[in-house]
């Protein structure tokens, strides 16, 4: 029985070729988006779970309340760690102080042969354990050697081809030499640790750095994470050690304003909920998760409403059928069960139609959303899950109709007297509301996204980043050299200006406190973002000084000097702040010289935080800016620029990036989501398109004796396309009508977690109403107009 009910239904699918090609072609598209949509959220969802420790992994973090908030970050003084393994270390199997992912200078040769860049971290040595490293060479204790380092399999390639790197010499940097001692496999893309392309030893950078000597309780410049002990319980843990700065810092300090509550942040929540605010949880990524699951689910919803549209729609030509099937008595169950089955093999088609699709745009869908994803044949639970995907798409598609076109009256069929009824074409019309409303909904949230990016992307930065270039410090004797390097560089007549920085003025992360000055509250707990720079930055980068004047090397005490920006001024609560002393801490008292207008420095979604810039020629020092000038010859210039590094500092590989790329990298999450919901709102207008075009032909194709009559009585082209037409038309206009509070609410609660926001202008819902309006009509179009101008004579022949 099964086989004859494959063979009729698939002997009806090659009658009604046109019919079978919408259905399948739009339950292809919905299940290749749903299936694409899949793949990224088992992805997102399996984040770090490569990691065998996965569960008892955390990273330890520090949320502290500052006047302005309350504050969550992952940077720890390197005491912390050492106190953590002592005090507590029966729960903890490791406790690893690490440096944060940087840029290094890998060199390898006696004459320095192979230079390459390369992303990695100082670790201490259990690292290696907790991360599960499958070792391809080395052990994984042998970072326990201080002149050791191990390398990723990919680095070892780049620096050593097919020769053996083991025991080999690498130079990290100019100052800091180690060994070769380990191998490991690359981990996986979708870890945190992905861009650990070498670790190197914790007290290698220690010991070089002199941090020992340099570096206290005050200085949050490092990470620290931990691995749980077996059966050791994680919010126990956390709250056991919540003091432990804070008291330390207390004693260390003789005092501490704020009060730093330590806890520790779990490895599987490091992705998809890394959000904190005012001190907890709020979520991350998993919003966005959670968004496109649901974007794929209504996707596959709207192809399967295509699918009982139509069906539903040649009811009539099934009618006969039903009606000679119940007289030679087939039950209503059979019926059932063959119309499912005729659902399921047109399911199981599209199927086979979307992996195809599938594998074609993974390239493409991957360079989206940054990724390495592929089809996981080898998994048995990914097909099991597409079975059961596929079943319940054929059940979703089939039901209505199996149960539709199975309560025929087979006396009224037979007789000529079946009438499909309004209940059907109520329900269709239902269907077709419901699905413009989704891609109506999908097309305001992703103007929205787009209108929000642009937004912040017109935001005045309150500088000039047009032709300004970085390029890394990685050598002590170049900090040393800085004004030679500057006054060479300066010979060119392309060059504007050189200054140094400790921090890129886009990413002034570096926070500070411990600042006083005349009228502060003495229980005020105050942070600044600092900035230290040579003489000629503020010129470089075209800042507009409002009150006061730039640093100046016309006056030796601008080396004891402050210029804030103005929200810093609001922040202290000074009026006149220029001439107003602070003091730092142990750097001695700073006179304030300046206030520069407020500038984005750190994300353009974020409100201006309070920043204070300071001269500083010494060790803090990590990049060499240069402004080309307008007129100048970016070529030349770039040329002139290298030769002086490699001058100055021929070990090291030349490197340089423009900052207006560096301000680019701020918008790289919302435009990929911006680009994946633009990319699934189009296809939820295509598949939406598909139904309407299939039952504008069905429309067409019932009226053709009515259309046939209106054109001899003298009716035109026009208001015939205008009487097709118009039923269309005000479908999606009650579907824009449902769709825009929906969008309005939605989007709005989206747009709100930023803090400089576009407004949602009437014109974005004006845009979405008039695009599936001009879509829908496009679409009818084709078939009204075809039916309008056939010959009447045609229309009007009898069978």
């Amino acid at each position: 029985m099964l086989k004859n009910y494959l063979k009729i239904a698939w002997r009806s699918l090659l009658k009604k070729k046109g019919h079978s090609f919408l259905n399948i072609g739009g339950l292809a598209l919905g299940m290749a988006a749903t299936l694409l949509i899949g793949i990224w959220v088992y992805d997102e969802l399996s984040y770090n779970k490569g990691f065998e420790n996965y569960n008892s992994i955390a990273q330890v973090m520090q949320t502290q309340n500052f006047s302005d908030g309350i504050k969550t970050g992952v940077n720890q003084p390197m005491q912390l760690a050492p106190v953590l393994r002592t005090m507590y270390r029966d729960h903890f199997k490791h406790v690893i102080t690490s440096s944060f992912t940087n840029n290094e200078l890998l060199t390898v040769g006696e004459k320095d042969e192979t230079k390459v860049t390369r992303t990695g971290n100082f670790m201490e040595p259990g690292i290696a354990h907790m991360l599960s490293l499958k070792m391809l060479r080395g052990e994984r204790d042998a970072l326990k050697d201080p002149t050791s380092m191990l390398l990723s399999e990919s680095t070892a390639m780049a620096l050593f081809g097919n020769l053996n790197p083991m025991g080999q010499n690498v130079k990290i940097g100019t100052m800091m030499e180690a060994q070769v001692a380990g191998i490991y496999k690359d981990l996986p893309r979708n870890s945190d640790f992905a861009d650990l392309s070498f670790i190197a030893p914790w007290e290698l950078l220690k010991t070089t750095a002199n941090f020992e000597e340099r570096v206290g309780w005050g200085n949050n410049w490092f990470q620290t994470y931990v691995q749980l002990s077996e059966g050791a319980d994680l919010a126990m843990v956390s709250n056991l050690i919540k003091d432990v700065k804070y008291n330390h810092e207390k004693n260390a300090d003789g005092g501490a304003k704020t009060k730093p509550v330590i806890h520790l942040h779990p490895m599987k929540k490091w992705h998809l909920y890394s959000r904190f605010e005012n001190g907890i949880n709020t979520g991350g990524a998993i919003e966005r998760v959670w968004l496109f699951g649901i974007i794929g689910i209504f996707i596959v919803l709207l192809a399967c409403i295509n699918f009982m549209n139509l069906s539903t729609a040649k009811s009539v030509k099934r009618a006969k059928e039903v009606g000679i099937r119940k007289t030679i008595g087939s039950v209503k169950n059979q019926l059932i069960f063959q119309f499912l089955n005729e659902s399921f093999l047109v399911v199981s088609l599209a199927f086979v139609i979307s992996l195809v699709l599938v594998l074609l745009a993974l390239p493409f869908f991957n360079d989206l959303t940054d990724k390495a994803m592929s089809i996981p044949y080898n998994n048995l639970w990914f097909w099991v899950s597409c079975l059961f995907f596929m079943l319940c798409t054929a059940f979703i598609a089939g039901s209505y109709p199996a149960f539709y076109l199975s309560s025929f009256n087979p006396v009224n069929v037979l007789k000529g007297t079946f009438n499909s009824g309004k209940g059907a074409s109520g329900l269709r019309r239902a269907l077709v509301v419901f699905q413009f409303t989704i891609s109506v909904v999908l097309i305001i949230g992703t103007i929205v996204i787009y209108n929000q990016i642009q937004y912040a992307k017109e935001r005045p930065a309150g500088y000039d980043k047009e032709r300004l270039l970085y390029v890394p410090i990685n050598n002590p004797e170049v900090r040393n050299s800085f004004e030679a390097i500057r006054s060479e560089i300066l010979q060119s007549n392309d060059i504007k200006e050189v200054a140094a920085s400790d921090v890129l003025v886009t990413g002034t992360f570096v926070t500070n406190s411990g600042f006083d000055w005349k009228g502060k509250d003495p229980a005020m707990s105050e942070e600044f973002n600092t900035l230290r720079a040579t003489h000629g930055f503020g010129e470089m980068i075209n800042w507009e000084i409002k009150e006061g004047r730039n640093f100046s090397r016309d006056f030796k005490s601008d080396s004891l000097a402050f210029i804030i920006n103005e929200t810093a001024a609001r922040y202290m609560g000074l009026e006149n702040p220029v001439g107003e002393f602070v003091k730092w801490g142990k750097n001695g008292s700073f006179k304030i010289v300046g206030v520069a207008k407020d500038m984005v420095t750190r994300s353009p979604y974020e409100q201006v935080r309070p920043t204070i810039f300071t001269l500083h020629y010494g060790e803090f020092l990590s990049f060499i800016n240069v402004k080309i000038d307008k007129g100048g010859n970016t070529k030349t210039a770039l040329a002139h620029i290298e030769k002086v590094f490699n001058r100055h500092d021929p070990k090291s590989l030349f490197t340089y990036n423009f900052l207006d790329d560096e301000y680019a990298r701020n918008f790289i999450d919302e435009e990929r989501m911006g680009k994946l919901a633009g990319f699934f709102a189009l296809l939820a207008i295509c598949i939406s398109s598909l139904g309407i075009f299939g039952l504008s032909a069905f429309v067409a194709e019932q009226r053709t004796k009515e259309i046939g009559i209106r054109k001899v009585l003298g009716a035109s082209v026009y208001s015939l396309w205008k009487l097709l037409s118009k039923d269309f038309v005000v479908l999606v206009f009650i579907s824009c009508c449902i769709a825009i509070p929906i969008g309005y609410y939605y989007m709005n609660g989206w747009i709100g977690k930023y803090s400089y926001r576009a407004e949602i202008s009437w014109w974005i819902f004006a845009a979405a109403i008039l695009g599936a309006l001009a879509i829908t009509l496009l679409t009818v179009s084709f078939q009204a107009i075809k039916a309008a101008i056939v010959n009447p004579v045609k229309s009007l022949r009898m069978e």
